[in-house]
Protein backbone atom coordinates (compact mmCIF):
# COMPACT_ATOMS: atom_id res chain seq x y z
CA UNK A 1 0.00 0.00 0.00
CA UNK A 2 1.55 3.31 -1.10
CA UNK A 3 1.67 5.73 2.09
CA UNK A 4 0.60 9.60 2.24
CA UNK A 5 4.78 9.58 2.86
CA UNK A 6 5.74 7.37 -0.15
CA UNK A 7 3.97 9.44 -2.10
CA UNK A 8 5.04 12.67 -1.20
CA UNK A 9 8.86 11.21 -1.75
CA UNK A 10 8.35 9.58 -5.30
CA UNK A 11 6.21 13.10 -6.51
CA UNK A 12 9.74 14.65 -5.18
CA UNK A 13 12.05 12.49 -6.11
CA UNK A 14 10.70 12.24 -9.67
CA UNK A 15 10.07 15.79 -10.43
CA UNK A 16 13.93 16.08 -9.39
CA UNK A 17 15.33 13.87 -11.54
CA UNK A 18 13.61 14.47 -14.37
CA UNK A 19 15.28 18.41 -13.53
CA UNK A 20 18.15 17.64 -12.32
CA UNK A 21 21.85 16.19 -13.00
CA UNK A 22 21.94 12.36 -11.92
CA UNK A 23 25.24 13.38 -10.35
CA UNK A 24 23.67 15.91 -8.10
CA UNK A 25 20.99 13.82 -6.66
CA UNK A 26 23.63 10.95 -6.09
CA UNK A 27 25.23 13.28 -3.93
CA UNK A 28 22.50 14.73 -2.51
CA UNK A 29 22.01 11.14 -1.20
CA UNK A 30 25.27 10.84 0.48
CA UNK A 31 24.19 14.13 2.54
CA UNK A 32 27.47 15.92 1.13
CA UNK A 33 26.04 19.39 1.79
CA UNK A 34 28.83 21.92 3.12
CA UNK A 35 27.93 23.33 6.68
CA UNK A 36 29.18 26.62 8.77
CA UNK A 37 29.25 26.27 12.75
CA UNK A 38 26.85 28.76 14.65
CA UNK A 39 29.15 31.08 16.25
CA UNK A 40 27.68 30.98 19.64
CA UNK A 41 28.09 27.17 20.01
CA UNK A 42 29.71 25.99 17.38
CA UNK A 43 26.73 23.79 16.16
CA UNK A 44 27.14 22.74 12.36
CA UNK A 45 24.05 23.49 10.19
CA UNK A 46 23.77 22.94 6.68
CA UNK A 47 24.55 26.41 4.51
CA UNK A 48 21.58 25.89 2.30
CA UNK A 49 18.01 26.33 4.19
CA UNK A 50 14.44 26.72 3.14
CA UNK A 51 12.47 30.23 3.32
CA UNK A 52 8.78 30.33 3.68
CA UNK A 53 7.63 33.72 2.31
CA UNK A 54 7.44 34.21 -1.34
CA UNK A 55 6.13 31.14 -3.37
CA UNK A 56 5.66 29.36 -0.33
CA UNK A 57 3.26 31.73 1.53
CA UNK A 58 1.33 31.76 -1.35
CA UNK A 59 0.78 28.10 -1.97
CA UNK A 60 0.40 27.82 1.71
CA UNK A 61 -2.67 29.87 1.38
CA UNK A 62 -4.75 27.67 -1.36
CA UNK A 63 -6.66 24.52 -0.55
CA UNK A 64 -4.32 22.19 -2.14
CA UNK A 65 -0.54 22.21 -0.18
CA UNK A 66 0.68 18.65 -1.13
CA UNK A 67 3.40 20.51 -3.28
CA UNK A 68 4.85 22.20 -0.13
CA UNK A 69 4.44 18.55 1.63
CA UNK A 70 7.08 17.45 -1.09
CA UNK A 71 9.12 20.34 -0.90
CA UNK A 72 9.39 19.43 2.95
CA UNK A 73 10.13 16.39 2.14
CA UNK A 74 12.98 16.91 -0.09
CA UNK A 75 14.30 19.24 1.77
CA UNK A 76 15.00 17.27 5.06
CA UNK A 77 15.54 14.17 2.98
CA UNK A 78 18.37 15.63 1.31
CA UNK A 79 20.30 17.56 4.00
CA UNK A 80 18.87 20.06 4.64
CA UNK A 81 17.93 21.75 8.26
CA UNK A 82 17.24 25.41 8.83
CA UNK A 83 13.64 26.00 8.00
CA UNK A 84 13.04 29.94 7.91
CA UNK A 85 9.68 31.56 8.56
CA UNK A 86 7.34 34.16 10.54
CA UNK A 87 3.46 34.87 11.71
CA UNK A 88 3.57 37.58 8.95
CA UNK A 89 3.97 35.03 6.65
CA UNK A 90 0.37 34.23 6.16
CA UNK A 91 -0.26 30.78 6.88
CA UNK A 92 3.16 29.57 6.53
CA UNK A 93 4.23 28.74 10.11
CA UNK A 94 1.03 27.00 10.59
CA UNK A 95 0.93 24.95 7.36
CA UNK A 96 4.45 23.78 7.26
CA UNK A 97 4.32 22.90 11.19
CA UNK A 98 1.18 20.18 10.08
CA UNK A 99 2.83 18.97 7.44
CA UNK A 100 6.03 18.28 8.92
CA UNK A 101 4.12 16.34 11.59
CA UNK A 102 2.17 14.45 9.28
CA UNK A 103 5.74 13.25 7.77
CA UNK A 104 7.38 12.73 10.63
CA UNK A 105 9.91 14.92 10.00
CA UNK A 106 9.04 17.36 13.05
CA UNK A 107 12.32 16.80 15.07
CA UNK A 108 14.72 16.70 11.83
CA UNK A 109 13.61 20.78 11.17
CA UNK A 110 15.45 23.83 12.86
CA UNK A 111 12.61 25.72 13.52
CA UNK A 112 13.84 29.48 12.90
CA UNK A 113 10.29 31.95 13.45
CA UNK A 114 9.90 35.92 14.47
CA UNK A 115 7.95 37.51 16.32
CA UNK A 116 6.54 41.10 15.90
CA UNK A 117 3.49 42.57 17.39
CA UNK A 118 4.81 46.64 17.10
CA UNK A 119 2.33 48.72 15.32
CA UNK A 120 3.86 51.55 13.08
CA UNK A 121 4.29 54.27 15.00
CA UNK A 122 3.62 52.73 18.38
CA UNK A 123 5.04 50.14 20.58
CA UNK A 124 4.32 46.18 20.86
CA UNK A 125 2.65 45.01 23.82
CA UNK A 126 4.04 42.55 25.64
CA UNK A 127 0.84 39.55 26.16
CA UNK A 128 0.07 39.67 22.41
CA UNK A 129 3.98 39.24 21.51
CA UNK A 130 4.11 36.08 24.07
CA UNK A 131 0.60 35.09 22.60
CA UNK A 132 2.29 35.01 19.00
CA UNK A 133 5.13 33.54 20.25
CA UNK A 134 3.09 30.82 21.88
CA UNK A 135 1.13 30.12 18.84
CA UNK A 136 4.32 29.21 16.68
CA UNK A 137 5.32 26.75 19.53
CA UNK A 138 1.98 24.93 19.11
CA UNK A 139 1.71 25.32 15.56
CA UNK A 140 5.19 23.47 14.88
CA UNK A 141 4.67 20.84 17.72
CA UNK A 142 7.88 21.29 19.66
CA UNK A 143 8.55 21.93 23.02
CA UNK A 144 12.10 23.77 22.22
CA UNK A 145 12.28 25.91 19.04
CA UNK A 146 15.95 26.38 17.83
CA UNK A 147 15.31 30.06 16.98
CA UNK A 148 13.21 32.70 17.48
CA UNK A 149 13.85 36.43 16.30
CA UNK A 150 12.63 40.00 16.26
CA UNK A 151 11.17 40.71 13.23
CA UNK A 152 12.57 44.42 11.57
CA UNK A 153 13.51 45.12 14.70
CA UNK A 154 10.25 45.52 15.64
CA UNK A 155 10.31 47.11 19.29
CA UNK A 156 13.42 45.44 20.58
CA UNK A 157 13.23 46.75 23.67
CA UNK A 158 9.79 45.01 24.51
CA UNK A 159 10.48 42.03 22.43
CA UNK A 160 13.78 41.05 22.78
CA UNK A 161 13.46 40.57 26.83
CA UNK A 162 11.06 38.28 25.96
CA UNK A 163 12.69 35.60 23.83
CA UNK A 164 15.96 36.26 26.32
CA UNK A 165 13.70 34.83 28.85
CA UNK A 166 12.57 31.89 27.03
CA UNK A 167 16.04 31.17 26.14
CA UNK A 168 16.78 31.54 29.63
CA UNK A 169 13.92 28.90 30.18
CA UNK A 170 15.38 26.42 27.91
CA UNK A 171 12.58 27.01 25.60
CA UNK A 172 14.52 28.49 23.13
CA UNK A 173 17.78 27.99 21.73
CA UNK A 174 18.91 30.84 19.47
CA UNK A 175 17.46 34.53 19.48
CA UNK A 176 17.98 37.11 17.59
CA UNK A 177 16.75 40.25 15.12
CA UNK A 178 16.36 41.04 11.47
CA UNK A 179 16.18 43.56 9.32
CA UNK A 180 15.00 43.18 5.39
CA UNK A 181 15.41 46.87 4.33
CA UNK A 182 18.84 47.51 2.41
CA UNK A 183 21.31 50.37 2.83
CA UNK A 184 20.70 53.82 5.38
CA UNK A 185 18.49 51.19 7.98
CA UNK A 186 21.33 49.37 8.91
CA UNK A 187 22.54 51.60 11.60
CA UNK A 188 19.55 50.42 13.49
CA UNK A 189 20.59 46.68 12.87
CA UNK A 190 24.29 47.17 14.24
CA UNK A 191 23.18 49.04 16.97
CA UNK A 192 21.08 46.15 18.47
CA UNK A 193 23.87 43.65 17.43
CA UNK A 194 26.29 46.03 20.07
CA UNK A 195 23.38 46.08 22.05
CA UNK A 196 21.79 42.54 22.61
CA UNK A 197 22.93 39.35 23.39
CA UNK A 198 22.10 38.32 19.73
CA UNK A 199 23.36 34.51 18.47
CA UNK A 200 21.74 35.70 15.28
CA UNK A 201 20.77 37.76 12.75
CA UNK A 202 18.46 37.61 9.32
CA UNK A 203 19.76 40.29 6.40
CA UNK A 204 18.49 40.29 2.37
CA UNK A 205 22.21 39.82 0.22
CA UNK A 206 22.44 38.81 -3.03
CA UNK A 207 25.09 39.23 -5.92
CA UNK A 208 23.23 42.57 -7.32
CA UNK A 209 22.99 43.75 -3.26
CA UNK A 210 25.76 43.23 -0.77
CA UNK A 211 25.05 46.43 0.79
CA UNK A 212 25.39 44.01 4.03
CA UNK A 213 29.10 43.27 3.16
CA UNK A 214 30.10 47.02 4.14
CA UNK A 215 29.64 47.00 7.53
CA UNK A 216 26.90 44.22 8.83
CA UNK A 217 28.61 41.21 7.79
CA UNK A 218 31.80 42.13 9.19
CA UNK A 219 30.20 43.14 12.44
CA UNK A 220 28.62 39.74 12.91
CA UNK A 221 31.71 38.15 12.23
CA UNK A 222 33.90 40.38 14.98
CA UNK A 223 30.66 39.47 17.80
CA UNK A 224 30.66 36.02 17.03
CA UNK A 225 26.71 36.70 15.66
CA UNK A 226 25.12 33.76 13.12
CA UNK A 227 23.97 35.38 9.59
CA UNK A 228 21.08 33.87 7.61
CA UNK A 229 20.48 35.31 4.48
CA UNK A 230 17.30 35.75 2.82
CA UNK A 231 16.07 36.72 -1.01
CA UNK A 232 18.92 35.80 -2.29
CA UNK A 233 17.20 35.55 -5.51
CA UNK A 234 16.06 39.08 -5.46
CA UNK A 235 12.83 37.89 -4.93
CA UNK A 236 11.99 37.64 -9.11
CA UNK A 237 14.73 40.72 -9.73
CA UNK A 238 17.20 38.35 -10.57
CA UNK A 239 15.58 35.71 -12.24
CA UNK A 240 14.42 38.65 -14.91
CA UNK A 241 17.80 39.96 -15.77
CA UNK A 242 19.07 36.37 -16.39
CA UNK A 243 16.20 35.91 -18.40
CA UNK A 244 16.91 32.79 -20.34
CA UNK A 245 20.25 32.95 -20.56
CA UNK A 246 22.28 30.48 -19.88
CA UNK A 247 24.81 30.29 -16.88
CA UNK A 248 28.21 30.75 -17.57
CA UNK A 249 30.67 28.22 -17.93
CA UNK A 250 33.06 29.62 -15.99
CA UNK A 251 30.77 28.94 -13.00
CA UNK A 252 30.94 25.50 -13.09
CA UNK A 253 34.65 26.08 -11.70
CA UNK A 254 32.95 26.70 -8.50
CA UNK A 255 30.59 24.30 -8.55
CA UNK A 256 27.16 25.93 -10.06
CA UNK A 257 24.89 24.51 -12.68
CA UNK A 258 22.32 26.03 -12.63
CA UNK A 259 20.98 29.96 -11.68
CA UNK A 260 19.84 28.83 -8.60
CA UNK A 261 23.11 27.57 -7.17
CA UNK A 262 25.08 30.33 -9.10
CA UNK A 263 22.89 33.33 -6.48
CA UNK A 264 23.01 30.63 -3.68
CA UNK A 265 26.74 29.76 -3.66
CA UNK A 266 27.43 33.90 -4.02
CA UNK A 267 25.41 34.77 -1.03
CA UNK A 268 27.01 31.31 1.10
CA UNK A 269 30.89 32.51 0.17
CA UNK A 270 30.80 35.25 2.22
CA UNK A 271 32.52 33.90 5.38
CA UNK A 272 30.45 35.71 7.80
CA UNK A 273 26.82 33.91 6.57
CA UNK A 274 25.75 30.84 8.63
CA UNK A 275 22.79 29.71 5.94
CA UNK A 276 21.22 31.03 2.87
CA UNK A 277 17.29 30.44 2.95
CA UNK A 278 15.40 31.03 -0.54
CA UNK A 279 11.99 29.99 -0.55
CA UNK A 280 10.25 27.95 -2.67
CA UNK A 281 7.14 25.75 -3.82
CA UNK A 282 8.33 23.21 -6.06
CA UNK A 283 10.37 20.02 -4.90
CA UNK A 284 12.42 20.17 -8.20
CA UNK A 285 13.57 23.53 -7.00
CA UNK A 286 14.28 22.57 -3.66
CA UNK A 287 16.51 20.09 -4.79
CA UNK A 288 18.46 22.27 -7.18
CA UNK A 289 18.70 24.98 -4.17
CA UNK A 290 20.64 22.27 -2.15
CA UNK A 291 22.64 21.94 -5.01
CA UNK A 292 24.26 24.90 -3.99
CA UNK A 293 25.44 23.23 -0.87
CA UNK A 294 27.74 20.84 -2.83
CA UNK A 295 31.16 21.09 -4.19
CA UNK A 296 33.02 24.86 -3.56
CA UNK A 297 32.17 27.67 -2.93
CA UNK A 298 33.22 31.12 -5.49
CA UNK A 299 36.58 32.85 -3.97
CA UNK A 300 37.21 36.48 -3.79
CA UNK A 301 38.04 36.82 -7.52
CA UNK A 302 35.25 34.47 -8.68
CA UNK A 303 32.69 36.50 -6.73
CA UNK A 304 34.21 39.87 -8.10
CA UNK A 305 33.43 38.61 -11.66
CA UNK A 306 29.83 36.85 -10.63
CA UNK A 307 29.12 40.53 -9.33
CA UNK A 308 30.60 42.08 -12.46
CA UNK A 309 28.72 39.74 -14.27
CA UNK A 310 25.29 40.62 -13.21
CA UNK A 311 26.08 44.15 -13.39
CA UNK A 312 26.80 44.34 -17.09
CA UNK A 313 23.12 42.73 -17.32
CA UNK A 314 19.92 44.79 -17.95
CA UNK A 315 18.30 46.21 -15.07
CA UNK A 316 14.77 43.95 -14.55
CA UNK A 317 12.10 46.03 -15.61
Amino acid sequence: MLTRRDWVRSTATAGAALALHPDLLRALERQEMMTRPIPATGEQVPIVGLGSSATFSRVARGDDVSQLAAVLDAFVENGGTIFDTAPSYGTSEEVAGRLAADLGITDRIFWATKVNVARRGGGADPAQARAQIERSFEYFGVEEMELMQVHNLGDLPTQMPIIEELKAEGRIRYIGTTLTPRGPQYGGLMQAMRDYPLDFIGVDYAVDNTDAADEVLPLAQERGIGVLVYVPFGRTRLWSRVGDREVPEWAREFDAHSWAQFFIKFAAAHPAVTCVTPATSRPEHMIDNLGAGLGRLPNEDEQQRMIEYVDGLPQAG
